[in-house]
């Protein structure tokens, strides 16, 4: 059997479970959700799994077996107008891994979960990876009274989708219960593509901080302020940019992403300017460095060019490491399907990151073409998916 055309065609079947528009667009507990959980519900019946869903609206399906559960997956959700495979990929190749250890005879002697999250993208309501935290027990008080633009809370929507939703904090699982969580993910970048290589292990999740950064200088008419004389917000936020673009190294991204310009007009000095920067880093130590060092940039282009500066972190998410003998087996694995390995780390947030909390985590990474990922041109190939199925069984099968 071509597993991997198998899983390309399930992939452009469920495709179809989208709003309008280009692309995909699924949000979580809507008509596309529930067409989407019918699929995913043979997917996980043909690698025969006893199916189920929990309060959290996550799509549930689990072999036999004793002792500790082997969790794998990711999430079906979408951002508008995406592609096929971000999130839905996880759980197709998920599915058909089992169903590959099964037709062998293969199956462990523990019992491996499949899990379709609901929402991990955070696009319909002002929370995200709903699933994997009610698994952790670290699902926010009050999460279900949080509403989305119409005014439907999460509860409401839970609720006309067929759970439960006052039952969400008794989905934590217990610890000892859990073996481990293993996701695979397109990677959402290009070194994969560049190196020539269809899969890549992953080394652990960056940690992320966000800090809202000002610039105040002083506005005046542009045609008589001599430019010696002026407090250009502006001239002081462009230098700030390219500083910052200019010293991120190489295991670190940094990015600032929003820029407002005040008065914003074409005949008047810019006073104030207000811009984000974002760092994410696998190690926190570094992003810590690095935010050290962005503001130490702030204050002397500041004292330069007479703009006050204000740096304040609004958001931080810690880096989380996967597990090391998790990391060795994917890695041991993905070398009987390809030439050379590669270990990377993810600058992405996933469903992983908040499984962690529960339990080790592992993560594979297939090539995406040119990186590509969020948009309707996403696309992974047959062959490197195949490739993946065969990995994720096969590590499946080294797990004692």
């Amino acid at each position: 059997m071509n597993w991997g055309e198998k899983a390309q065609k399930r992939l452009s079947e469920i495709a179809q479970c989208s709003l309008d528009g280009p692309g995909v667009t699924r949000l979580p507990f809507t008509p596309e959700h529930r067409k989407a959980s019918e699929q995913i519900s043979q997917w996980m019946k043909s690698a025969g799994l006893n199916v189920s869903m929990d309060a959290a609206g996550t799509l549930i399906g689990r072999s036999d077996g004793n002792g500790p559960a082997l969790l794998m997956g990711s999430h079906q959700d979408s951002v508008r107008h995406a592609g096929r495979y971000d999130g839905i990929m996880g759980v197709a190749l998920s599915c058909l891994a089992v169903e590959q250890l099964r037709k062998s005879d293969q199956l462990p002697h523990f019992p491996i979960e499949v899990l379709a999250f609901a929402d991990e993208e955070g696009v319909r309501f002002p929370t995200a990876l709903l699933g994997p935290r009610a698994l952790a027990g670290t699902v926010e008080a009050g999460i279900i009274d949080m509403m989305d633009k119409d005014g439907i809370s999460i509860g409401q929507a839970l609720r006309e989708f067929g759970c439960e939703p006052e039952g969400i904090m008794n989905c934590r699982r217990c610890p000892k219960d859990v073996r481990a969580y293993l996701e695979v993910h397109i990677e959402q970048g290009p070194v994969l593509q560049n190196e020539g290589l269809a899969l890549g292990t992953v080394t652990g999740i960056c940690g992320i901080e966000r800090n809202q950064i000002s610039f105040r200088g002083q506005t005046g008419h542009p045609g008589t302020v001599p430019m010696e004389s002026r407090r250009d917000a502006l001239v002081s936020a462009a230098t700030f940019i390219k500083s910052v673009n200019q010293d991120v190294p190489n295991a670190l991204r940094a990015t600032v992403g929003s820029l407002q310009v005040h008065p914003n007009v074409v005949n008047a000095i810019p006073d104030r300017v207000d811009l984000t920067l974002e760092i994410r880093a696998l190690l926190d130590d570094d992003r810590a460095a690095f935010a050290n060092m962005a503001r130490d940039i702030g204050e002397t282009i500041a004292k330069k060019h007479n703009t006050p500066f204000n740096m304040e972190r609004t958001y931080v998410q810690s880096a989380v490491p996967c597990a090391n003998w998790l990391l060795e087996k994917i890695a041991a694995a993905t070398l009987l399907h390809q030439d050379r390995g590669i270990r990377l780390p993810s600058g992405a947030t996933h469903d992983a990151s908040a499984m962690s909390d529960l339990c080790d985590i592992g993560m594979l990474f297939v090539r995406c073409k040119d990186g590509l990922s969020h948009r309707p041109d996403e696309y992974a190939s047959s062959e490197d998916m195949g490739k993946a199925i065969n990995v994720i069984a096969d590590c499946i099968a080294s797990i004692d």
